[in-house]
């Protein structure tokens, strides 16, 4: 392990007392961040992925720049064969060169490190996908650079190295690309994706370290290593000698055994889920309720073998939950996969369930042909059933499964009830609440008011719920809500302060009558409109000459959690438009729920709402407003929760379609008033990032500015200091040797 050192710290020395090594690392900081910073500022997203999407990109053209010269130069100039000549075997030389290079491009990728700490400041980021996503780009360097170093190792000449190892990461990388795909058989498509980069790469960079990637990463390193210790064996070995046939034989079973390995490795188990709200792993909601059935639950999964390339992916992690699913019911839930193109009674029971098989593209002698294939999934509980006919997706797959067994376990659904009259909003101007919770819930509505109004109670109902009313409710259809509450019945309450008029940008200010009952229970309506001046959604401003002008509307705020609840649990941001300011005036009951940054301000109900104006405000009226709150009755109290939200307009299709949280904070709300907080969990598994939250737009240009030219400033720096000095550092120790 010493003599591996002592040619790491050789390597590494090397590296950093040539100049190249410097130019390299400002290209590739250069390059990585300018595309990253790009990316993470135009969508406002908190997150790394930008500048790690690009990583295998440019780790094909960074890496084999860096390892050309690892053995190439030595052969050329003949030092390879003194090295030979020392008490060193060949695989304690590739290794030590190994680690040398390795540490090289982990020092280069240290550069971005800095963003990575400043984007987690400036956000509510996940430093776990973080850390998985270097954990990925490491193993994803140690493969190049073994590829690099097996290169280099074929011949005398760098630039013939630097071709090959680059061309090889690249059909690494492009054989597992969509287009790429398209072109191929089915089978052979999968067995390549299954060998590409791509794949793997992306997984890790999600947040989850699997074994099958790092299985993947570590046996394919292993193999370049192999093959550039052959290599470099085969110089002192005569072609006939017994040695030089087991080397060469010992390499092709290697071969063979890691392609083997990689191609049949969707049977291993086993994951590492580094998230901090463990997204890819079962919640304790699921858990639950997987534990609590008391019945075989069967889940038959329908699968075709050959599968578009995307589908085969996506497949994989169907598989896992399913696994997962098994193993946490103990027995309860029995998972079964099947293949309708080999089997004619899978295909008839599939039919019978409504799943048929799916049309997809092939590329085929340069046109697109239709071939058909198997993707759906079929549950069955005594004598209920659910079925998706297509699994279209995979990030809310645990919450359909779970959700689907819940209400096939559960005898009795509650009921939902919308207030009618007074402009309020029913389930159909809520696109997608019913099918978030059309199968646990009964959803319907209820008249109040005036003299012919029902009286509601908790017995007849769940969760009432009151939706952006612009008329304001007569006494009578107050006092029925009010009596509802106060009978522990759960009330939901989307408040509007305010009337668009399409005629003029000044809004008219509404009241809906439930004010006086809110501020008796601790929240206060000002009627005020919430503007957020650091933290909103972009809106068009329209075209200005060619271009399409994009500028943040402070009136849309994206607001973040304000408290740790289980409503908000899981989810990053919510996008509310024109809400009212909530003032909470009793802290013992009233938990806020959402708020804007520090940098809220509030405007008059009547002032133009026009996205074109100058938004500034003085330091002392930015401050924190909530937009948000939740009313828990202390133990004993007869009362009922509720929820108060100054906005119904985020419920719109716009809005739902722009940030899909608001639909799961509407769903986890009503969950939480039914006292049904089993699946909010697992529906609350938010894995869209965060947004940025900056103080200032100064904060936000050092960022950038501090990265971009400072980080590649120092690594010039620090390389013209030691490539200047390297003459002082010889002319001293000649000296020391003359003296």
């Amino acid at each position: 392990m010493r003599r591996i050192w002592t040619v790491a710290r050789h390597e590494v020395r090397g590296y950093f007392d040539q100049p190249t090594a410097y130019v390299l690392v400002v290209a590739f900081l250069g390059i990585s961040l300018f595309l990253g910073f790009r990316n993470m500022y135009a969508s406002n997203l908190a997150s790394m992925r930008p500048l790690f999407d690009l990583l295998p990109i440019l780790f094909a053209v960074f890496v084999p720049a860096a390892t050309m010269r690892t053995l190439a130069e030595e052969r050329r100039g003949g030092t390879l064969e003194w090295l030979m000549a020392q008490p060193i075997s060949e695989a304690e030389v590739i290794a030590g060169k190994f680690l040398g290079n390795w540490i090289f491009v982990l020092i280069a990728l240290a550069g971005t490190v800095p963003t990575a700490i400043g984007m987690l400041m400036a956000s509510e980021a996940d430093p776990g996908i973080v850390t998985a996503q270097y954990v990925g780009a490491a193993l994803l360097a140690g493969q190049l650079v073994a590829i690099g170093i097996w290169a280099s190792s074929m011949t005398r000449n760098q630039i013939t190295a630097f071709i090959i190892a680059a061309a090889l990461s690249f059909v690494l990388f492009l054989i597992g690309v969509p287009v790429v795909q398209i072109g191929l058989p089915p089978a052979l498509s999968g067995a390549l994706a299954r060998l590409s980069v791509v794949s793997h790469f992306e997984n890790v960079a999600r947040g989850v370290v699997d074994l099958r990637d790092v299985l993947y990463f570590v046996s394919t390193t292993a193999l370049f290593l192999v093959l550039a210790v052959g290599a470099v064996s085969r110089e002192r070995l005569s072609h006939l000698r017994p040695e030089f046939k087991r080397l060469r034989l010992g390499s092709a079973v290697f071969i063979v055994l890691v392609l083997m390995a990689n191609l049949l490795g969707s049977y291993i188990r086993g994951r590492l889920d580094l998230t901090a709200e463990n997204l890819y792993t079962l919640s304790e909601g699921t858990e639950d309720l997987l534990g609590e059935i008391d019945d075989v639950v069967q889940i038959k999964l329908y699968a075709s073998a050959e599968l578009p390339p995307e589908i085969q992916i996506q497949l994989r992690d169907v598989r896992d939950l399913l696994a997962d699913m098994r193993v946490a019911s103990g027995g309860g839930v029995v998972v079964s996969e099947l293949n309708p193109d080999d089997d004619e009674d899978a295909a008839g029971e599939a039919s019978a369930f409504g799943i048929f098989p799916i049309e997809f593209n092939v590329l085929r002698d340069d046109e697109f042909q239709i071939r058909r294939g198997y993707y759906g999934l079929a549950m069955t509980y005594a004598d209920d059933e659910e079925v998706m006919p297509l699994i279209t997706r995979t990030d809310d797959l645990e919450f359909r499964l779970a959700s689907a067994i819940y209400r096939m376990t559960t005898e009795t659904r509650p009921k939902v009830n919308f207030v009618e009259g007074f402009d309020t909003k029913g389930l159909d101007d809520i696109p997608g609440l019913r099918e978030s919770l059309g199968d646990r819930y009964e959803i319907g509505s209820v008249a109040i008011a005036g003299e012919s109004g029902s009286v509601i109670s908790g017995d007849s109902m769940a969760v009432l719920i009151v939706a952006g009313a612009t008329a304001t409710l007569d006494s009578l259809a107050v006092q029925r809500i009010e009596e509802y509450v106060d009978q522990g019945g759960a009330a939901l309450f989307l408040m509007e302060s305010i009337l668009l008029n399409p005629q003029t940008p000044n809004p008219l200010p509404v009241r809906s009558g439930l004010e006086s009952m809110l501020s008796d229970r601790g929240v206060e309506l000002s009627g005020s409109l919430v503007a957020d001046l650091q933290s909103s959604e972009n809106v068009s401003m329209g075209r200005q000459g060619l271009f399409n002008v994009i500028a943040p509307y402070p009136l849309w705020p994206i607001a973040i959690p304000a408290s740790d609840h289980a409503i908000t649990s899981g989810i990053n941001a919510v996008t509310f438009a024109w809400a009212a300011q909530l003032e909470i005036t009793d802290t013992t009951q009233v938990t806020p729920l959402w708020q804007t940054t520090p940098s809220g301000i509030t405007r008059a109900p009547m002032e133009s709402i026009a996205p074109d104006q100058e938004w500034t405000a003085t330091p002392d009226q930015l401050g924190v407003r909530t937009l948000a709150v939740a009313l828990t009755p202390d133990e004993g109290e007869t009362r009922g929760r509720i929820i108060v939200v100054g906005d119904a307009t985020f419920t719109e299709f716009q809005f739902l379609q722009g940030n899909p949280s608001n639909l799961i904070f509407l769903a986890n709300t009503i969950d939480w008033l039914a006292q049904d907080e089993s699946l909010i969990r697992i529906r609350s598994q938010d894995r869209t990032p965060p947004t940025f939250v900056f103080a200032s737009d100064y904060g936000k240009r050092m960022l950038k500015w501090v990265n971009l030219v400072g980080i590649p400033l120092l690594f010039v720096l620090i390389g013209g200091y030691r490539v200047t000095g390297r003459k002082r550092r010889a002319e001293s120790r000649w000296k020391e040797v003359v003296a």
